[in-house]
């Protein structure tokens, strides 16, 4: 049976929209790092890096190729670590162009750096990318944080932040990272803003 993180992760994928905390686990991932207007090709090919990568290391099987402790699962969400350079924080209004950002994707529990480096290897024969090459694997732990799901265009997103940061500071909660983490359920190449669906997480300590 296919594991789909829709149905088994409910509580790190699919949160309500209000803030709650959530404690996060150790995971593996496969990320690029970037700067810029993420409205740009630099973006949108790092992207389409990331998936090649993704969907290389699930389809491995149709190439006779089965990684130890391998099993069918749905490919998790697109997310991204977003903050801002030094001369972005000195501005008050938001310019894209000094958005920082890590953008990742989740890997299964089977997936180490040899089955990473394989999958790398297989995408390069496959198509070219130059973003191939920049592609990492890492383990992130983000221990304590307050997520919220947020419904609507991504320049809104702001909204949601200020009652993530209203509940942090009525639960005696500090926000650890400057940094924050969004989650793309939704599509945002072929969903009306409005319509998709991001969940937004910051670290968090107590006070």
């Amino acid at each position: 049976m296919k594991y789909e993180w829709r149905k088994k992760e409910k509580e790190y994928y699919l949160p309500k929209a209000k803030p709650e905390v959530v404690k996060m686990e150790k995971f593996q991932f496969i990320q690029i790092k970037g700067n810029g207007n993420p409205n740009g090709d630099e973006f949108s090919e790092k992207v389409g890096a990331l998936y090649s990568i993704a969907y290389a290391i699930k389809m491995m099987p149709k190439k006779g190729i089965i990684p130890q402790g391998y099993f069918d699962y749905t490919v998790y969400p697109l997310e991204g670590i977003w903050g801002l350079d030094e001369e972005g924080r000195k501005k008050d209004i938001l310019d894209k162009n000094n958005l920082v950002y890590n953008i990742m994707i989740r890997q299964p529990d089977f997936v180490n750096k040899q089955v990473f480096d394989l999958a790398v290897d297989l995408t390069k024969k496959k198509k070219f990318n130059k973003y191939l090459d920049e592609i990492e694997f890492d383990y992130i732990d983000e221990g304590m944080c307050v997520q919220m799901m947020h419904i609507g265009p991504f320049d809104e997103e702001y909204k949601t932040f200020e009652i993530m940061k209203e509940f942090c500071s009525d639960n005696k909660l500090s926000i650890k990272d400057k940094n924050h983490r969004e989650i793309y359920i939704s599509d945002f190449r072929k969903t009306s803003p409005e319509k998709l669906k991001t969940v937004l997480r910051y670290m968090v300590e107590h006070n």
